[in-house]
C-alpha cells in the first residue's frame, strides 16, 4: 500500500492506496493545529490502523506533501518512530521531471502542484484546477502542462469565520446552501451572501481564466468543501476529492 500525507492549514489528511485495486481505501484527518497534532498522532493513528486492521509492514511507500513547514520535522518523525521508514516529502525538486512546469517551482504549493499533476496526467489538455480549502485556489494549466498562473482568495470557511471574527453581532453559521438568495434571518442572510456570493465568484473568474488564454478548459474541482456549492454542479466537468492525494502519489512514484 501506498501512504499519502498532506498536510494543510486545517488538516493533515492520511490516506491509504491499494496498487492492486486501484483505489484509495481507507483515509482520516486530523487537526493542524500543533499542539494537539503530535497527541493524536501518537494516540489515534495507531488506533485507527487497529480498528481497520492495517498493518505497518503493508505500507511499501509513504509520500508527504505540507503547507505548514513546521509540522515537517514533527510527521516525518512521526512516520520514523511508528512506521519505520522515512516519507518523500515532495519539495521544488521533485517538480524537475515531471511532465507538468512552473516558472516559480519555489514559490507554489505542494497541493497546488499535486493536483496539477494529478489532473494534467489524466487529461493531458488545458485544464483550471478549483480546490475548496482553507484558501480557495484557480490554477490553470495549458496543453503543455505549464503553468499559467494561480488565483487565491479566502477559502468559504475562512470568509465565515472572518465575518464572525471582525463583527460584533453577526454569528458564526454553518456552512449550508440556503434555498433563497435572500436571507429571512441573519443566520440564512450570511449563508445566502456567502454561498450564492461564491457561486458567482467562481463562476466569474473561471470566466476571466478563459477569456484571457483564449483556451478551451477542463474544469476540475477538489477539496473538502467543493460539494457544499451545489449552484457550480453544472460548472465542473469532474469533482475529484482524491485529486491532491493522487498527484501526491503519481509525484512521489516520479521521484522514486
Amino acid at each position: 500500500m501506498f501512504l499519502a500525507i498532506d498536510a494543510g492549514n486545517s488538516n493533515v489528511v492520511f490516506a491509504l492506496f491499494d496498487q492492486k485495486s486501484g483505489i484509495w481505501t481507507n483515509q482520516f484527518r486530523l487537526e493542524t493545529k500543533t499542539p494537539r497534532l503530535i497527541s493524536q498522532l501518537s494516540k489515534k493513528v495507531p488506533l485507527y490502523f487497529l480498528e481497520h486492521g492495517i498493518h505497518i509492514s503493508q505500507i511499501e511507500k509513504i509520500g508527504f506533501s505540507s503547507v505548514v513547514p513546521e509540522l515537517n520535522a514533527i510527521i516525518e518523525q512521526f512516520c520514523q518512530n511508528f512506521l519505520g521508514q522515512n516519507p518523500y516529502l515532495i519539495s521544488a525538486e521533485s517538480y524537475l521531471n515531471l511532465p507538468v512546469r512552473s516558472l516559480r517551482p519555489n514559490e507554489i504549493g505542494s497541493d497546488l502542484m499535486c493536483n496539477v499533476m494529478a489532473a494534467f496526467s489524466r487529461h493531458q489538455k488545458p485544464v483550471i484546477i478549483v480546490d475548496f480549502g482553507t484558501a480557495l485556489t484557480f490554477t490553470a494549466v495549458d496543453e503543455k502542462g505549464e503553468i499559467l498562473g494561480v488565483n487565491i482568495v479566502p477559502g468559504l470557511r475562512t470568509a465565515i469565520k472572518a465575518l464572525f471574527a471582525n463583527t460584533s453581532k453577526l454569528p458564526e453559521v454553518e456552512l449550508k446552501l440556503p434555498e433563497s438568495i435572500l436571507g429571512k434571518n441573519t443566520i440564512h442572510a450570511i449563508q445566502a451572501g456567502i454561498l450564492y456570493g461564491y457561486t458567482g465568484l467562481v463562476k466569474g473568474i473561471i470566466e476571466a481564466i478563459q477569456a484571457e488564454t483564449g483556451l478551451k478548459f477542463t474544469i476540475i474541482a477538489t477539496g473538502g468543501l467543493a460539494a457544499i456549492l451545489t449552484t457550480l454542479e453544472k460548472t465542473f466537468d469532474e469533482v475529484d476529492q482524491n485529486l491532491t492525494l493522487e498527484g501526491l502519489r503519481l509525484i512521489t512514484i516520479e521521484n522514486s
